[in-house]
């Protein structure tokens, strides 16, 4: 008998685990952010050599959407200009291209649609929220073929924020056929 009461409330205990889980808040990253290079590692040389970096963060129930906004620096010795994307890799090396905002839906289905710019092809977009809904990991796929020569670009970002809201942090592995690169990123709400 003891133990049937045990068991009725382990798995009541699992029950109410679950159901807290499902209504637990999502992060809401929606805002203007800004890039702390300071606090940032591993940045690429375009990122690194900005004024500033922003991202515009829009976020509802269904859709997250980032716009990246780049204020050119000066380009280190050997660069292509500013605003000429980087050799062997999409426009804004993950981040804004000439399509516009990246858009991810938040009900973890993937999405492909065609890919703008110089390099056309697809782009494939996958969001995954973490168990506790206080991460968020983001998935791009870039496939296509340029002068007859196929590529793939994959770049994972994993967001999170600070406690109080105020720091974002942006977790960033991508893969190309200039081989891999991890980053993590670190934003400041304005």
């Amino acid at each position: 008998m003891k133990r049937m009461f045990f068991i009725s409330g382990l798995i009541m205990a699992c029950v109410f685990a679950a159901l807290a889980a499902s209504i637990l808040p999502a992060a809401d990253f929606a805002g203007t952010w800004t890039l702390d290079k300071a606090k940032s590692q591993g940045l690429d040389p375009r990122l690194q050599n900005a004024e500033s970096v922003q991202w515009i963060i829009t976020q509802d129930d269904k859709k997250l959407s980032i716009e990246s906004k780049v204020t050119a620096g000066q380009p280190p010795a050997g660069a292509p200009p500013a605003g000429a994307p980087p050799a062997g890799g999409p426009p804004g090396g993950g981040g804004r291209g000439p399509g516009g905002p990246r858009s991810f839906n938040l009900d973890g289905k993937e999405a492909t649609s065609e890919a703008g710019g110089q390099m056309g092809g697809t782009n494939t977009t996958k969001a995954t929220w973490a168990a506790d809904a206080k991460t968020l990991e983001l998935v791009s796929v870039r496939t296509g073929n340029r002068d007859g020569t196929e590529f793939k670009f994959t770049t994972t970002e994993k967001l999170t924020l600070s406690a109080d809201g105020k720091v974002l942090t942006v977790q960033r592995h991508s893969e190309s056929p200039r081989g891999a690169q991890d980053a993590t990123l670190v934003f400041n709400k304005q």
